[in-house]
């Protein structure tokens, strides 16, 4: 299902690659700014998109790992984006091999509009490897989708409360819950919202 899922990004990636720059990092990140950690500090954004969101963290000093598994969108990212503070890697949930093969600790690890892509036993799987990955301290900053999604890009409702559960059983300790609007106007027509979720790895 995920390899379906990222053929349809990928089919779609020359409209959704400016309808992700119009979108503003800094008050898409409103809800949880404070929560992310004081520079410098190593961030890895899972499907990162086109960078967006990696290159105004590496902005304010931080070193960020973009992970995006879809090479239109990988492309466009190293051409906006080019930074020595961001590094790109071809990897994807629930495992995050490549990640894994660094062998380098994470400060803080978001997942913005990904969640509803995973199926509830690859989310267990990943808050797993998400424990492995970061040290006692880290944070986990998420976004949980509701609402329809678009043709080809199948969506999984993410009841919150299942994932603060499974979080909780993978060792993280619930920080923050915020609901909000869709950044995307188009998304808001359609009555998508979001629930953002701050963790750390007790």
């Amino acid at each position: 299902m995920i390899d379906d899922v990222l053929l349809g990004y990928a089919a779609s990636a020359a409209e959704l690659i400016a309808r992700y720059e119009s979108i503003s990092a800094e008050q898409l990140y409103a809800p949880v700014a404070d929560l992310l950690p004081q520079p410098p500090s190593r961030i890895a954004d899972i499907g990162a998109g086109t960078g967006r969101d990696a290159a105004w963290l590496a902005d304010k000093g931080h070193h960020v790992v973009a992970i995006e598994p879809v090479a239109e969108f990988r492309r466009a990212g190293m051409l906006l984006h080019a930074s020595p503070s961001l590094e790109w890697l071809d990897d994807r949930l629930p495992e995050l091999r490549g990640l894994r093969a660094l062998k380098t600790g994470i400060d803080c690890m978001l997942l913005s509009a990904v969640w509803q892509h995973l199926d509830d036993q690859q989310r267990r799987a990943a808050l797993h490897t998400i424990a492995i990955l970061t040290a006692p301290g880290a944070r986990v900053i998420m976004s949980l989708r509701h609402g329809a999604g678009a043709p080809g890009r199948i969506i999984i409702e993410a009841p919150p409360e299942r994932t603060i559960a499974d979080a909780a059983s993978a060792g993280f300790e619930l920080m923050r819950r915020r609901e909000t609007q869709s950044a995307q106007p188009i998304n808001r027509q359609s009555g998508v919202h979001w629930t953002w979720l701050v963790f750390q790895h007790r």
